[in-house]
């Protein structure tokens, strides 16, 4: 069963690969923080997002997409545009047939560290001895893309 976890974010968006292999074993196939320019447009920006997407599902062909849900902050623009950049890749995960599953932050954090309210160090400390990763892969939407798809492989039934 392969995954695409996707940390959402319109200026880095965490994106990560995994397949489960028998017997409970997790194996990256890809990770990359996707970054799009602050300069453009920002419906340029969510276009460069929705191909990149696009491009991951074809060459990798996950069957799930596993998305953060949106967390509560006071820049209320900010999270408008973290919505929207959700709702692109939410569509091409859609209309590529993939099954979406959701996940909050204390999801996520229970998942991977056992712990609701653990802070990004402990996550990606998690993360690395979870699956096996390169040890240089250091950006936290990258690593925050490999524990979405962690929670996911935890929280579905195969």
């Amino acid at each position: 069963m392969r995954i695409l976890g996707v940390d959402p974010g319109f200026e880095r968006l965490g994106v990560a690969v995994l397949e489960k292999l028998p017997p409970g074993r997790e194996v990256v196939l890809f990770s990359e923080c996707f970054k799009t320019s602050p300069k453009l447009e920002f419906s340029e920006r969510l276009n460069l997002i929705g191909e990149e997407i696009k491009k991951i599902i074809k060459k990798y062909r996950p069957k799930v997409l596993a998305i953060e849900t949106l967390f509560l902050t006071t820049n209320q623009k900010t999270v408008m545009r973290v919505a929207e950049t959700r709702g692109v890749v939410i569509y091409e995960a859609a209309r590529a047939g993939l099954k979406i599953f959701e996940a909050s932050p204390p999801q996520i954090k229970i998942a991977t560290t056992g712990y609701g309210k653990a802070d990004k160090t402990q996550i990606n400390k998690m993360v690395k001895i979870l699956v096996k990763i390169d040890n240089q892969k250091s950006s936290d939407d990258e690593l925050d893309a490999i524990a979405i798809s962690l929670t996911a492989l935890a929280h579905m039934r195969f």
